[in-house]
């Protein structure tokens, strides 16, 4: 190779050095003060939020929001700075944008439903919900989907979506909860005694609320029995306590007592030879 071609050759160097290299550099420099300035902005926000008692699923849903935001106007800067046209950009990503939303309705419309959660506020992070077949305690709600924890520690994710558009019962909000149970005694029972037993149940545990005050009454004249609807009511977070210790605390009463829960009995009828 002639001198005068290494020359030309690394004049060549040089300059596509000078012009890209530094482009590169440059966008280097952009991405990691970039990357500093969004974590400072994400901090800084969240701050503010805290300070202004934003409810905490509000918190996370907004700066996965703005993270999001920023880390695209970023990434648009840094194409900038390497010589992409951005405004062709824009169009290709308006366009990538139409193509992935047909594709991708039913992420949107989880998207949407995210929206609508926030906005309407059903329900927040630690409130004990039943939606959508399942039922669980609000773990975070994400952009897309909602996490619960089911009662038996599952990690239930739910579609933002299909739980948007769907009836949703909190048991959080109001602070209490009535436990609904049946129990049946034979009819031979005095109905005033069963009564009296079932309420005394109900005054000595523990975590039954008397305001509202516990109801006992004649549900059904059944088949084989007469059957007492029991309701006592209770703190949301005591629910199963209440629900076991009742059913448990009811047998052993009426057992004390003298009066007899129906169960089928099976008769032996011998064969006459």
């Amino acid at each position: 190779m002639k001198v005068t071609e290494i020359k030309e050759w690394t004049t060549i160097v040089i300059e596509f050095a000078t012009e890209y290299g530094l482009k590169v550099i440059g966008a280097i420099a952009i991405w990691i003060i970039g990357s500093w300035v969004i974590k400072k902005i994400l901090k800084a926000t969240k701050k503010v939020m805290y300070k202004s008692n934003y409810d905490e699923s509000l918190q996370k849903f907004l700066l996965n929001l703005i993270s999001w935001g920023l880390k695209i106007l970023l990434i648009i800067t840094l194409l900038g700075t390497l010589g992409v046209p951005t405004t062709s950009f824009a169009a290709i990503l308006a366009a990538a944008g139409l193509a992935v939303g047909m594709a991708l309705q039913g992420s949107l419309g989880n998207f949407a439903g995210g929206v609508l959660i926030m906005i309407f506020k059903p329900f927040k992070i630690g409130d004990l919900i039943e939606a959508q077949g399942e039922t669980g305690v609000v773990k975070e709600i994400e952009i897309f989907t909602t996490k619960l924890t089911g009662l038996s520690n599952r990690e239930i994710i739910i579609p933002n979506g299909s739980l948007s558009n769907g009836n949703i019962i909190n048991y959080t909000t109001e602070g209490t909860r009535r436990v609904d149970l049946v129990f049946g005694v034979g009819y031979d029972s005095d109905i005033k005694k069963t009564k009296d037993v079932l309420m005394q149940v109900l005054k000595d545990h523990p975590k039954v609320l008397q305001t509202p005050e516990p109801t006992v009454n004649v549900l059904e004249l059944a088949d084989s029995s007469i059957n007492f609807a029991v309701r006592p009511w209770c703190n949301t977070e005591d629910y199963w306590a209440v629900y076991f210790g009742i059913t448990e605390n009811t047998k052993e009463a009426l057992d004390a007592a003298g009066i007899e829960i129906p169960y089928p009995h099976q008769v032996e009828i011998q064969k006459q030879g």
